[in-house]
């Protein structure tokens, strides 16, 4: 079965962007960079991996990613339609028409379509964001890996935007970056 892992970055303080969905990407450099780019690349937009020199780079743990409607529209520029065109797409709204062949809109349940995607054969399958679909999701999330940057941003969109419902996680894996960032990953108890 494959597995759900929600893989985002966050401020000390716990939100992944600012109120207005800003970000701070000051810290994803030197060996915080190296690591993302050799063990993630597929989570780097389309319009970016060109630039950082991986854009034929192979999948190395997702296949497909999922998206709210806010971290989908975070992932374009310019003209793009398609933030991870190396990957199967998948944006949950109501209200957004399917914008390209390889982004698909599901409207329906996320909890649902998770638990049949899970089902189907392939690598781990990325929740990318927003809190309100984390929120959704967190009952299915196999696997936490989080970054937290050495930012505070006073205010913002939190990790998981849900009613207050505990969910033990088990910690199986931490890092420290010489740029003050961690990595670290937990599993679901």
């Amino acid at each position: 079965m494959r597995r759900l892992t929600y893989f985002i970055g966050y401020s000390i303080d716990g939100f992944i962007a600012g109120p207005e969905g800003q970000y701070d990407s000051s810290c994803f450099d030197g060996d915080l960079k190296a690591a993302i780019l050799a063990e993630f690349p597929e989570t780097i937009p389309a319009h970016v991996r060109g630039l950082l020199g991986i854009a034929g780079t192979a999948n190395r743990k997702f296949d497909t990613v999922l998206m709210g409607r806010g971290a989908y529209e975070s992932g374009l520029q310019g003209d793009a339609t398609s933030p991870y065109p190396h990957l199967r797409q998948y944006v949950f709204s109501s209200s957004l028409t399917r914008p390209r062949p390889e982004v698909n809109v599901v409207a329906g349940d996320p909890v649902e379509f998770v638990r049949g995607l899970k089902q189907q054969p392939g690598l781990s399958i990325w929740l990318s964001g927003g809190a309100v679909l984390a929120g959704q999701l967190l009952g299915e999330v196999d696997e936490l890996i989080v970054i937290r940057y050495p930012v505070v941003f006073g205010d913002g969109i939190p990790l998981f935007r849900t009613t207050f419902d505990p969910a033990g996680f088990t910690l199986t894996g931490s890092r420290v970056f010489t740029t003050g960032a961690t990595l670290t990953t937990y599993t679901k108890q």
